[in-house]
């Protein structure tokens, strides 16, 4: 059948068209995106403003309309931390729901992380052995670690590269001072989290998912996306940390020539390579390895899990 999954994310809202069954891996056969950048989009008060739920909705059409003109059968619609943590979500489901048809279901913080982990699981296989899994999204970092297709242990921390840039380095390019105080920030957050994996023991295999990650590697000399989905992609922390200086002293039109780098998220590149050193030094990694599945895929696998149960 042909599957939609409309990821409504902090950064952009993502169509995602493939044609799967159980038993086979998913085809991507079509991807619609807008940008739309809900993270920044929230009043003083933490509320989505009408703006933004105009352009939601706008949005949100538009994805309808390329579901259909691409034969959807099925939709799975979902939405993450920018709805998820805005003081209306109620107010907004309901008018995305009366407006559109959609009802938007919100994963919580752990949810997207066990998704993820699943999709990385299904990408890698059981020979990669105990996986920790590493996701920043435009609002929030996931953080997974398993042995399993359920990770043993899994969190989710308001460190999203959308959401860091908006409240911590509003400069172009960021003040210095501003980009040690979100540095301190950053690790203060993830260090409290690192007992809760290390009991576990040393992962087999560091994978990493995202766009954050992917420019991030791609900066430190990974392949183009254009060579495939089945080139190995790594990123070294060595290399990492040669940059992280570098991107906090350029503007975003500086960094938008970067290679890799696209220009709606060139601005919010600094905040997610401090996450990314960050979590790479404190997890005590020295290469990870992009993984090109991510939250979407997790949504379509598990709905072709059960979809083979029925």
């Amino acid at each position: 059948m042909r599957l939609g999954v409309l990821d409504v994310g902090s950064n952009t809202v993502h169509l995602l068209v493939v044609d799967a069954h159980p038993g086979a891996r998913p085809l991507p056969a079509h991807s619609h995106k807008a940008e739309l950048r809900l993270a920044q989009l929230l009043d003083d008060g933490g509320a989505i403003g009408p703006e933004g739920v105009d352009r939601l909705i706008a949005v949100v059409h538009e994805a309808l309309r390329a579901a259909e003109d691409k034969g959807v059968e099925d939709l799975l619609p979902f939405a993450t931390s920018a709805v998820r943590e805005a003081r209306n979500a109620d107010d907004v489901l309901a008018r995305v729901r009366e407006e559109t048809g959609v009802e938007l279901t919100v994963l919580s913080g752990a949810e997207e992380a066990r998704l993820t982990f699943l999709a990385v699981r299904r990408w890698f296989g059981w020979s990669a052995g105990k996986l920790l899994v590493l996701d920043i999204g435009g609002g929030s970092l996931e953080i997974a670690y398993g042995i399993d297709e359920e990770p043993d242990a899994a969190v989710s921390l308001p460190l999203g590269a959308g959401r860091l840039t908006a409240a911590w380095l509003p400069g172009d390019p960021p003040d210095p001072d501003d980009v040690r105080a979100l540095r301190r920030h950053v690790r203060t957050e993830i260090a409290r989290t690192v007992g809760e994996f290390s009991r576990f023991g040393a992962p087999d295999h560091v994978v990493a998912t995202s766009k954050t990650f992917k420019q991030l590697a791609r900066l430190t000399g990974a392949a183009r996306s254009a060579e495939g989905l089945y080139v190995q992609r790594e990123l070294k922390r060595a290399s990492l940390e040669s940059w992280v200086p570098r991107l906090g002293a350029m503007s975003t039109a500086e960094r938008a020539e970067l290679p890799g780098v696209s220009e709606g998220r060139a601005a919010q590149l600094p905040a997610g390579a401090l996450v990314a050193e960050a979590a790479m030094d404190l997890f005590h990694v020295e290469n990870l390895e992009i993984c090109p599945w991510a939250l979407r895929e997790g949504v379509i696998l598990r709905r072709l899990d059960h979809m083979g149960q029925d």
